[in-house]
């Protein structure tokens, strides 16, 4: 699977970009996949008309938008951009809003920028190494940010910490009984179903991010064996949420889904564990 040092290059990443609103500012990430021959550029069209086709829902955490579209002919190979831009510039996502930075995915699959994914969670969940991009004076500067050491993918805030070692001591003590999935919810929660869907507008970028990050809250739940999360897109998610016990998703995404029968929680910074960890446990009464 790719790195994030696979995927971006100094050619990739553009800092202090003009941009009069936020489809210049995707324009500019994608010119630069384009630039390298990741893209043609249908592709950054395409990714335009998913925010005006979904909502700004790819601005995933403050200050932060991941632009992408689904794999099609116009992506030649898997590649990532970096744009830091010259003036914050809404999207239209009320909680996170106004972006700095656009970084723009480029999938010739569904799995080989997983890891990639993984990765920069772990960079935008870290205040101190999210504070490197925003100062970042040189392309090098990105670059050693994005592999800065660091708590790797589960970095974490103080109040993310908290949390983690709260849901630790709920778990012991919950009125459920026994092991598996029995000991997950107390006396008056609907049983699991083992399946949570993290979605998005095309299935394999926010969505993938949402799914790391909800996959580390239950590793630290010790849940990871009780629970399947899996990443998909508005459509499919229709079809399958009541095979689930829940959907994670944005604001803008749960508007388009509307009624699928299952509760939708939304998730405002999907880098945030502490939103997350909330949300599982309402969903799952811990």
């Amino acid at each position: 699977m790719s790195q994030l040092s696979e995927l971006l290059s100094p050619s990739t990443i553009l800092l202090d970009a003009d941009a009069a609103d936020w489809r210049e500012a995707i324009r500019r990430s994608g010119e630069l996949l384009v630039s390298t021959g990741a893209t043609d550029p249908a592709y950054t069209e395409a990714m335009i008309r998913t925010v005006e086709e979904h909502g700004p829902y790819i601005v995933i955490a403050p200050g932060f938008a991941l632009a992408h579209s689904r794999p099609d002919e116009s992506v030649h190979r898997t590649g990532m951009s970096f744009v830091r831009l010259a003036e914050p510039i809404a999207f239209g996502n009320a909680a996170n809003d106004p972006v700095t930075l656009v970084m723009a995915l480029a999938a010739a699959d569904s799995s080989a920028h997983r890891e990639a994914l993984a990765a920069l969670a772990g960079v935008l969940a870290d205040p101190a190494r999210r504070s490197l991009l925003d100062a970042a004076r040189t392309r090098e500067d990105v670059l050693a940010a994005l592999a800065a050491d660091g708590a790797g993918p589960g970095a974490r805030s103080a109040e993310d910490s908290r949390s983690g070692a709260e849901a630790r001591t709920d778990t012991g003590s919950g009125s459920g009984s026994g092991s598996g999935t029995g000991a997950m919810v107390d006396a008056d929660a609907v049983p699991s179903k083992k399946l949570l869907l993290t979605v998005c507008g095309n299935g394999l970028g926010t969505s993938l991010f949402l799914k790391n990050t909800a996959e580390q809250v239950l590793d630290r739940w010790g849940w990871s064996s009780h629970l399947d999360v899996q990443a998909t897109d508005t459509i499919s998610a229709k079809g399958r949420a009541k095979d689930s016990d829940a959907i994670l998703t944005s604001g803008a995404i749960a508007d388009t889904l509307g009624e699928v029968g299952v509760r939708v929680e939304v998730i405002e910074n999907f880098t945030s564990q502490a939103e997350i960890d909330a949300a599982l446990r309402r969903i799952y009464a811990v």
